[in-house]
C-alpha cells in the first residue's frame, strides 16, 4: 500500500517537475523536492522499489534542472 502511494506522490511531482522545465517556473522545483522527498521516504518503506525509484528520479531531474538555472552552487 504505501508503494502505491509513493507512486502516486512519485507521479504528482513528476508532473510539477515537468511544469518547472518550462522558462520562468524553475522556482516550482522549491516545491517539487520535498514532496518527492516524502514520496521516497514512503518508498524506503514500502516493500516495493517502483515508487522509491520513481522519486529518486524526480529528485535528479529536479535538482539538475536547479543547477542548470543557477538555484543550487
Amino acid at each position: 500500500m504505501l508503494n502505491l502511494v509513493s507512486i502516486a506522490i512519485g507521479l504528482a511531482a513528476l508532473v510539477g517537475a515537468v511544469v518547472a522545465f518550462l522558462p520562468l517556473l524553475g522556482w516550482l522545483n522549491w516545491f517539487v523536492l520535498p514532496v518527492a522527498v516524502v514520496g521516497l521516504g514512503l518508498g524506503v518503506m514500502a516493500g516495493g522499489r517502483a515508487g522509491r525509484n520513481l522519486n529518486i528520479a524526480v529528485l535528479v531531474i529536479g535538482v539538475v534542472r536547479l543547477s542548470l538555472g543557477g538555484g543550487i552552487f
